[in-house]
């Protein structure tokens, strides 16, 4: 062993995150053992990957295997894997630091959690499970080579803000993490972890389907015979049944061997929403075993996240980010594909390309959209939790999936003006339409509040019509690319020309429609001229009921909000010119004909039209181009009326 020791900082946003660990209670300190195991695992997984893939890589993957080694005299438990190993820059990047997006967001929903159990959550979830360590050691020491390398890192902390890093010459293939115990506080549901029946406790309830044997010494206790002491040997006994949960049929699994084998692919601590079992035989085998989870991700929308499918070929790990398996709309799905007829050499350039690959996604797909069917029709609740968590991905199948397109719309739910809460499917929308309606009414927007507030949904309050309510940003893009639900065509009420009026109703109206269009088509005319690096054209309203106009686009026309969508992500957007409509019965619209007639003013007249263009946008929730000449013109206008 060389004296080359540094100490070095804990990155900034890693130190807080330890001491809100350390610091904060959690009721179920043992999982830290199964975080140690799994992560133990994953390192076996990649190295028998990695001696398959490099023939040159000298490593002997005849007997991999985890060890759990009990001090009780120097209160330390080590948890020893002889699989892939770190190098010292891999300790530095994954374990002094906190090489993951979105630490500060750790952070502050920790310090929100309201108990212990959602804070377990959130660990699992921004994946920082090693850290749980220190809820139960006051020191923790790494000692780790990775395979194919002639020397080691040892790396050491008590978690308050330094950290050791030494180089060793000597050290056994594969990581080792020594944690030096806490004293046992039942109170703080701090356990003795130096007690065997305690750890092989936890290992069958958190890992005994793990692939790789767990092995521990064991003391054993022999029958003396009458008159004799009884003699107690030391064994290596293999702890965990290594039993893979996605060959047994679901009815040999229990309900907590699911939740625990989720929890180790997932690297979460939420439970499962819904477990997914499946098996295929034939022209090519397969076994699944899914998961639905129950909270969303943190990365769910983040570039740099990683697909939750574990793929094997003939229960030999391949890689955990399988992307080739289901459509990126459901990459928040986790579990195991274990296919027989693929080659343990197989990349993801071949995956992309592979014939079974591209088969089994469409039956996973498949299997995954008629489960979350499955639960909206018996299980409403459930289904409710799905939707809130998972919805706005599954959106984007919409645009992205045309051949499960049907089914997407059918397990669909949105917000509409029929429910302030509530959501609707399209089903429940048409069931309530009005006789002789033959648009599925839709409005895109950044919030309910403005949506609802927006001039354009006047005339279909006061005709008692519903509207869907579309606040997500993939909400802007779906509805460009479906065409119908049911027979029944997407209109959105921002687009276009609305008309609502029945066929007697127009009859009625025609001669005093005509009269308006007469009695304002210079006033029309003049607005298109005077407003013409704004807008396209000026028309009457049959959409305004209180307010004095409003802007709308082509009926293909792209919306202001995805325009703002553009812009911010750095696209360039070429300015649009919409409609300006006028209702007619309004006061400021029927004034401002009347000056136009007189020709008062010239000048007046021009500031007053930017006023009325200028409240028409600021009232969807758009921009205005110049704020501070719309506002100046506002304040002399005001002026003159005190």
């Amino acid at each position: 062993m060389t004296a080359h020791t540094e100490q070095l900082e804990f990155q900034a946003e890693t130190r807080q995150l330890l001491d809100l660990m350390v610091h904060s209670i959690y009721t179920n300190k043992d999982s830290f053992l199964r975080e140690l195991i799994s992560n133990a695992s994953d390192a076996l997984d990649k190295l028998r990957l990695e001696s398959y893939q490099d023939k040159d890589l000298d490593v002997d993957v005849s007997d991999l295997h985890i060890e759990i080694d009990i001090d009780k005299a120097a209160r330390t438990l080590t948890i020893r894997d002889n699989g892939i190993g770190m190098s010292r820059d891999e300790v530095v990047d994954l374990i002094g630091t906190l090489a993951k997006s979105g630490t500060a967001e750790v952070r502050r929903k920790l310090k929100e959690a309201k108990d212990a159990a959602a804070s377990e959550e959130l660990i699992g979830q921004f994946g920082i499970g090693f850290y749980s360590t220190f809820m139960v050691a006051d020191k923790v020491t790494l000692l780790t080579r990775r395979a194919g390398e002639d020397h080691a890192t040892r790396w050491e902390s008590t978690g308050e803000g330094t950290y050791t890093l030494e180089h060793v010459n000597e050290a056994p293939q594969g990581s080792s993490v020594t944690l030096h115990l806490m004293p046992e506080d039942s109170e703080n549901g701090l356990h003795d972890y130096t007690s065997e029946w305690k750890i092989k406790e936890l290992v069958k309830k958190y890992s005994d389907f793990i692939a790789w044997p767990i092995r521990m010494d064991v003391a054993r206790t022999s029958t003396p015979a009458e008159g004799e002491e009884p003699e107690v040997t030391i064994g290596t006994e293999t702890i965990n049944s290594m039993k893979a949960l996605w060959t047994r049929s679901k009815d040999e699994v229990s309900e907590d061997e699911y939740k625990e084998f989720y929890k180790h692919v997932s690297h979460a601590w939420d439970e499962p929403l819904e477990v997914i079992p499946m098996k295929a035989e034939g022209t090519f085998e397969y076994q699944a075993l899914l998961f639905i989870p129950s909270t969303a991700p943190f990365d769910l929308f983040m570039r740099e996240r990683k697909a939750g499918i574990h793929l094997y070929v003939k229960r030999v790990f391949i890689m955990d980010d399988c992307e080739e398996l289901v459509p990126d709309y459901l990459r928040f799905v986790k579990g195991v594909v274990d296919a027989q007829d693929l080659s343990l050499n197989v990349s993801r350039e071949i995956l992309q390309q592979d014939r079974q690959i591209a088969a089994i996604r469409r039956r996973l797909t498949k299997k995954v959209l008629s489960t979350i069917k499955d639960m909206k029709a018996n299980e409403p609740e459930k289904y409710s939790t799905f939707w809130t968590e998972f919805g706005r991905a599954l959106k984007e199948g919409l645009m992205a999936d045309a051949d499960n397109r049907k089914t997407l719309l059918d397990i669909s739910s949105f917000a509409s003006t029929n429910s302030e809460e509530g959501v609707t499917t399209l089903a429940e929308y048409v069931e309530r339409m009005k006789d002789g309606q033959e648009q599925i009414y839709f409005m895109t927007g950044e919030s309910r509040h403005l949506i609802e507030s927006s001039p354009h949904m006047e005339a279909f309050k006061a005709k008692g019509l519903e509207v869907l309510v579309l606040t997500d940003p993939v909400d802007e893009m779906w509805v460009d690319a479906v065409s119908d639900f049911d027979g029944k065509t997407f209109q959105s009420i921002a687009k276009g020309e609305v008309d609502l009026d029945t066929e007697d109703e127009k009859k009625a109206a025609e001669a005093e429609r005509e009269e308006k269009e007469k009695e304002f088509g210079e006033l029309l005319t003049w607005l298109t001229e005077t407003l013409s690096d704004d807008i396209k054209e000026t028309r009457l309203s049959t959409r305004l009921t209180t307010s004095a106009a409003c802007i709308v686009g082509d009926a293909f026309s792209m919306s202001p909000t995805l325009e703002k969508m553009y812009k911010a992500s750095g696209q360039p957007v070429p300015h649009s010119k919409r409609i300006l409509e006028l209702n007619p019965e309004h006061p400021l619209v029927s004034g401002l004909r009347e000056a136009q007639a007189a020709n008062d003013n010239a000048e007046n007249l021009t500031e007053t039209a930017q006023l009325l263009y200028g409240m028409a946008l600021l009232a969807e929730g758009g921009e205005l181009s110049d704020p501070a000449h719309f506002t100046r013109l506002l304040a002399d206008r005001l002026a003159r009326t005190v």
